[in-house]
């Protein structure tokens, strides 16, 4: 009876195996099939920026081989006599992102250990879900805001202090307007904020709650336990989150557009009008009357890009080089 049982079982058993070697086969079939897509997938992004780059390279050599590497230190920016400079432009993209920077990070960090530490769970979402309505608001709308309140507020109220407190240094000195390159500046810093401190609050509320308990344990006050627990085990995160709200300031184009004044040179000085790589693309392209004019703008778009995606590289490795140095301090 036994050996008519173990008969009977393996029969089953290869039954089983020869019914399951078609699905088996089939499953193989599908994984492929995802593998393929999801690399088909990836491959196609890196093939647009490729195609991206190549296009604006191909649009803008007639500047490319006129200028060539002068362009980009050039501060003539002259369309009547064909003589074009990207530097000014290079400055101030640079310069306005970090007056961004400057008053974004502070603030979004702020905004960010509030809604996860402090706040109350009902409170910090609802106020949470307020601040990502920020990044809803379109860009032209920022600007008409910027143009009509924040300009005129920051000529007559902010300016004069900066004036009179800073007016030894060379930022701070020449006539106050409405717009300049610290209206601009502010205009981002307020247009990044959402950005920065969603990235921030979401990396703050994953850490785990063991690490704010270990602390509170050992004696440390609320601020401590933020300090020693929750941002050092979240600075990656909030690297990234800068690096986020640094690449949205180097590319917004309406809103500094309308408030940055559009003028073709470097300044020291804040309150002077100043322009950026986007915002003289978008205010000059639809008057690009000869073949070279409209060459030069594609290459300011070209450095633009180069400068954006050289500021993803080092963030990763930014990135990189954080979690590292925390590999290292744990295996101490």
């Amino acid at each position: 009876m036994s050996e008519l049982d173990s008969s009977v079982a393996e029969r089953v058993t290869v039954v089983r195996r020869e019914r399951a070697k078609p699905h088996v086969g089939v499953r193989l079939i599908g994984d492929r099939i995802f593998n393929v897509t999801t690399f088909s997938l990836a491959l196609s992004i890196l093939l647009l920026l490729a195609g991206l780059a190549i296009a604006l390279i191909y649009d803008s050599f007639p500047a490319i081989r006129q200028f060539g590497l002068h362009f980009l230190v050039s501060t003539d920016w002259d369309p009547v006599n064909e003589q074009y400079g990207a530097l000014p432009f290079i400055y101030g993209t640079f310069v306005s992102s970090f007056i961004a920077l400057i008053v974004a990070v502070p603030l979004s960090l702020g905004v960010a250990l509030c809604l996860s530490e402090m706040a109350p769970d009902w409170l910090g979402h609802r106020l949470g879900f307020l601040v990502d309505l920020l990044a809803a608001i379109p860009s032209v709308v920022y600007g008409l805001w910027a143009v009509f309140v924040m300009g005129p507020w920051l000529r007559d109220h902010v300016e004069p202090l900066l004036a009179k407190w800073f007016g030894f240094l060379p930022f701070f000195q020449g006539p106050k307007v409405a717009v300049g390159m610290l209206s601009a500046g502010m205009i981002l810093a307020i247009m990044i904020i959402p950005y920065i401190s969603s990235v921030c609050t979401d990396v703050f509320r994953v850490v785990p709650q063991s690490q704010r308990e270990a602390a509170l344990a050992l004696g440390a006050t609320k601020w401590e336990m933020v300090k020693t627990a929750v941002i050092p085990y979240g600075m990656t995160g909030v690297i990234g989150a800068i690096i986020v709200g640094l690449g949205r300031a180097l590319g917004e184009t309406i809103a500094v557009a309308m408030v940055i004044g559009n003028s073709a040179e470097i300044s020291a000085s804040l309150f002077k009008p100043a322009a950026t790589l986007a915002s003289v693309i978008a205010n000059e392209f639809a008057e690009a009357t000869s073949d070279m004019y409209v060459a030069a703008l594609i290459e300011l778009g070209l450095v633009l890009l180069i400068m954006c995606v050289a500021l993803n590289v080092v963030a990763r490795a930014l990135v990189l080089g954080v979690q590292q140095r925390r590999y290292r301090e744990m295996g101490r």
